[in-house]
């Protein structure tokens, strides 16, 4: 069955790609929005793409998942599918980047597809709807006592009939007009209003899209931003008497000095986990003739440098922090080698444009062969063997 899914998105993928690239995708948004609303069709989903094998059931953040295998930041930016989406098979979903306010980002076009490469290229600026647009599409029914208590955004629970059930990220970013020395408001305000809704937060703050924002990678200001954020998530902790994950998003085109400088800062904060990486501004050995268009480039090209990315920083941090790897993750021994070199969990995004919803399944059914292969009945095992 799930040979006759993927042959059917090849053979379309062509149609799906002769339109412009954030077009295509806002329709197949829209699209999902309105089949989701049909009873019976999530529950079908999940029967035609889950199947979990008991080797990838493992620990992320104090938290039993299925597999290790999940959603970059990107995908849903609004928290739009993401139920949809986990029916895919995903360990864990990771929506946004969204911004306190409504913003539009940069001008279109801004997404472009380098086939010859299987990687993209965007220049979205964080486009996003806004902290208040995503509570009022996010289906968390376990914090609907706190919603009915404080009746914030006038959260309705007749809205929401299809209930995930695992892991949720949520991608956090600053808003263009805010002045880069006052960033932390912004990261602080979404905490404060996103705080009930995340199983754990990522700070981005290494896109290429947004003028200065990586600059927050290091000294001074890296350290006020984080002063800031655990400072209110101590308190949001203490207010809504649970402890939720503060994840950093790092660039890959950090060289080693700025990784040590960035780690450095970082031990002295209670910062749960790392995502690496983000996309990159590096164009070397590509094909296409859009690796001359500005912004981040993601997929298959970024395989080897986030992973080295990965292992840098669990030689520096062991097991004090955990490492989720992404970048040009296109198959199950690409999942393997991220693992081995440091990563308890991978997310995929640009091979899911390629390759289509299978992908999911197929990635998991790998790895579980690669692990069977080498004798090893639990994927944390492997975790940084190779570093």
């Amino acid at each position: 069955m799930n040979y006759q899914t993927d042959f059917i998105f090849h053979y379309l993928r062509p149609l799906f790609f002769s339109c412009d690239a954030e077009l295509s995708h806002e329709r197949m948004l829209s699209w999902v929005e309105i089949v989701s609303k049909f009873p019976g069709v999530i529950p079908f989903l999940r029967w035609k793409f889950q199947e979990e094998s008991q080797e990838l059931r493992t620990n992320l953040f104090g938290k039993i998942i299925n597999n290790p295998v999940g959603l970059a930041a990107g995908f849903d930016k609004d928290g739009r599918i993401y139920p949809s989406l986990f029916a895919l098979g995903f360990g864990f979903i990771e929506i946004g980047t969204v911004t306190p306010l409504p913003q539009s980002g940069n001008p279109k076009p801004r997404i472009f597809r380098l086939t010859k490469d299987k990687a993209l290229v965007n220049r979205l600026g964080f486009n996003s709807q806004g902290i208040k647009e995503m509570v009022e599409k996010i289906d968390y029914n376990t914090k609907i006592n706190y919603l009915k208590k404080t009746k914030k955004f006038n959260y309705s629970l007749e809205k929401h009939k299809n209930v995930s059930f695992g892991m949720l990220g949520i991608n956090i970013g600053k808003n263009k007009d805010t002045p880069l020395e006052k960033s932390w408001k912004d990261y602080v305000s979404a905490l404060n209003d996103l705080y009930p809704f995340a199983d754990y937060f990522t700070i981005n703050i290494s896109s290429p899209n947004t003028d200065g924002l990586q600059k927050l990678q290091g000294g001074q200001m890296l350290y006020e931003l984080l002063e800031s954020v655990c400072l209110i998530r101590e308190k949001l902790e203490q207010k809504n008497n649970h402890k939720t994950p503060l994840l950093l998003k790092i660039s890959p085109d950090l060289d080693d000095n700025q990784l040590q400088n960035f780690t450095s800062v970082i031990k002295g904060f209670p910062i749960e986990g790392l995502i690496a990486t983000n996309t990159t501004l590096d164009r070397q050995n590509l094909k296409s003739g859009e690796k001359i268009e500005q912004g981040g480039l993601s997929g298959k090209p970024l395989l080897d440098n986030s992973t080295e990315v990965v292992k840098f920083l669990f030689q520096e941090l062991g097991n004090k922090v955990t490492i989720i790897g992404t970048g040009g993750v296109f198959s199950g021994a690409d999942a393997y080698k991220k693992i081995r070199a440091g990563a308890t969990a991978v997310q995929i995004y640009t091979a899911l444009i390629y390759e289509g919803p299978g992908l999911v399944r197929r990635i998991k059914k790998e790895l579980t062969e690669l692990l069977r292969r080498d004798g090893i009945t639990c994927v944390k095992d492997v975790v940084g063997i190779d570093s």
